[in-house]
């Protein structure tokens, strides 16, 4: 018995050729994202925006809960669930000299959408509902339900307000599909990702005595070169690749620019291959710390920031590394659905950047994939543009990916 059974066409003819009304409603959808900065913490008006369409598009049960995620729904109220996650925040501006165009200004040059959150991830964002919207009208087709979550604060705590969202819901979603650039590929996985605090201690004296005192920033440069030298040797996965290691913040205190520095912290960004779990990545440093004989302390950071609704997301800032395997059935059949949608050989990748499938894959077991236009090198970049043909192609995409997972997935599983 072949794998995938026979689909039902995936949506009627007429509505395969995306309408020019239609393919500029969702361009226009993008800028009026993109022309509401939503930085984490502060997504509310981008929140009303994204509500607003999910309801002029078909989605049912549509609201802002109690995070501050947008979230809807299609389908039947039973049967399988895909779960299609997105996000509403986007990164800094950063350095705004480094900007050739307004970063909030959406506009559009030669078949280019610029702005900030363009490519990561409001394109994505825009096309994976505008796909949805393709659906509305046969929504009693489809086997099963569809959950539409547009997640608070993915780009500093990614998985967090998801996780919320589906623990105080009680759903248990069968799959999940995250909507964030991949160049119209389909990603099956990422390395994890640690941020970690290291903390070294000294003793301090007046500067023009600093042979009475103990300079904890003189510490701290010891342990920063033999990072560097760590990140050398860190376990490697055949598909994800080598684990890595960066200072990315320092920090000394003392009681004024004359005095020794008592005490220096530090911020490690610790990327996570498969195989390296958090108390390795701690005990790798605690060992570097033991052979400098250096009085530090190591741990991992918590994350801790209100929601535009009020409520305090807080965990561990630790974000496990998952993988798909490369014979399951829910890549296969997406690979399956975006070559008939694209008409061309689908690739599979894997993400440099992080994503909420940390929560989904990594910590829930829940079988994940990612797909949507725009390139991942752009992610957080100054000038973030996105292309107006892929971000248009990937709308009817969405749209049969949905569709098929649920019908052949299910037929599958039966």
């Amino acid at each position: 018995m072949s794998l995938f059974p026979a689909l039902p066409s995936s949506l009627p003819s007429h509505r395969l050729h995306l309408a020019d009304k239609y393919a500029s409603a969702c361009v226009d959808f993008l800028q009026r994202m993109v022309r509401t900065p939503s930085l984490p913490g502060q997504e509310a008006a981008v929140a009303r925006v994204v509500a607003d369409e999910m309801l002029a598009l078909g989605l049912r049960d549509v609201h802002i809960d109690e995070i501050g995620n947008v979230t809807g729904k299609m389908g039947r109220d039973d049967g399988p669930i895909l779960l299609i996650d997105m996000h509403l925040d986007t990164a800094s501006v950063g350095d705004p000299t480094a900007w050739e165009v307004d970063p909030y200004g959406g506009d559009i040059v030669e078949g280019v959408l610029f702005g900030l959150g363009s490519d990561d991830a409001k394109g994505a964002m825009a096309a994976a509902l505008y796909g949805l919207g393709m659906l509305a009208q046969d929504q009693e087709t489809l086997s099963g339900q569809i959950y539409v979550v547009a997640t608070v604060q993915e780009a500093p705590a990614e998985g967090m307000a998801l996780r919320a969202f589906v623990e105080n819901s009680g759903i248990h979603p069968d799959w999940t599909l995250i909507a964030k650039p991949t160049d119209l590929k389909i990603v099956r996985g990422h390395r994890g990702r640690m941020e970690i605090l290291l903390t070294t201690f000294g003793r301090t004296a007046h500067a023009a005595m600093s042979e009475n005192g103990e300079n904890a920033l003189y510490a701290a440069a010891r342990l920063i070169f033999g990072i560097e030298l760590l990140s050398t040797s860190l376990m490697r996965d055949p598909v994800l690749g080598q684990g890595a290691i960066s200072v990315t913040q320092l920090q000394s205190m003392s009681s004024a620019r004359n005095a020794i520095p008592d005490r220096c912290n530090m911020v490690i960004d610790r990327r996570i291959t498969l195989g390296e779990t958090a108390s390795r990545a701690l005990a790798e440093l605690e060992t570097l710390i033991q052979r400098e004989n250096l009085r530090a302390e190591v741990r991992i950071a918590q994350y801790q920031k209100s929601t535009h609704t009020g409520h305090r997301l807080s965990g561990e800032a630790y974000y496990p590394a998952w993988l798909l395997p490369a014979e399951h059935p829910l890549l296969l059949q997406a690979v399956a659905s975006t070559e008939r949608s694209l008409g061309r050989k689908s690739e599979v990748a894997i993400w440099r950047f992080s994503s909420d499938g940390v929560y989904t894959m990594g910590l829930a077991g829940i079988p994940t994939i990612g797909f949507g236009p725009g390139n991942s090198m752009l992610s957080h970049a100054p000038n973030e543009f996105i292309k107006l043909s892929d971000l248009l192609r990937s709308i009817p995409a969405y749209a049969n990916l949905a569709r098929d997972l649920l019908y052949g997935l299910t037929r599958i599983a039966t």
